[in-house]
């Protein structure tokens, strides 16, 4: 059990730092600030492989319908970035709404990446 949390742990500080956009410090969130309903919302997050082998992207799931995702390449060398594009429709939603994209991975140590979404959809 500890180590299969210690793994988890390590992919999660790994994803900390693989992940980042364009500044070291950034965190896998898009803050699309108020949205008006109905509005679909587009961002592209950056993603590079900072591992020492190939990394394969095996799928990409998402929190909802409403939230759309694909990769721009599965397999990454080592150093070797790609785009994720990620679309929210706003339909039926008011209030602060977060959602969710997974993308995972062939790698034990990094089996999953998180970027989130945010709107504050508005009438």
């Amino acid at each position: 059990m500890r180590k299969v949390f210690s793994l988890f742990l390590l992919g999660f500080l790994i994803f900390q730092f693989a992940c980042a956009e364009d500044n070291p410090g950034a965190v896998n969130e898009r803050d699309f600030g108020r949205v008006k309903q109905g509005v679909v919302v587009k961002h592209d997050f950056t993603f590079k492989n900072e591992t020492p082998g190939i990394l394969k992207i095996t799928g990409i799931n998402t929190s909802c319908g409403c939230t759309a995702s694909q990769a721009g390449k599965k397999s990454l060398a080592p150093g070797e970035s790609t785009i994720i594009s990620v679309a929210f429709n706003s339909a039926g939603y008011s209030g602060v709404v977060k959602q969710f994209v997974y993308v995972n991975t062939d790698n034990d140590k990094l089996p999953v990446i998180r970027f989130i979404v945010k709107a504050e959809v508005i009438k």
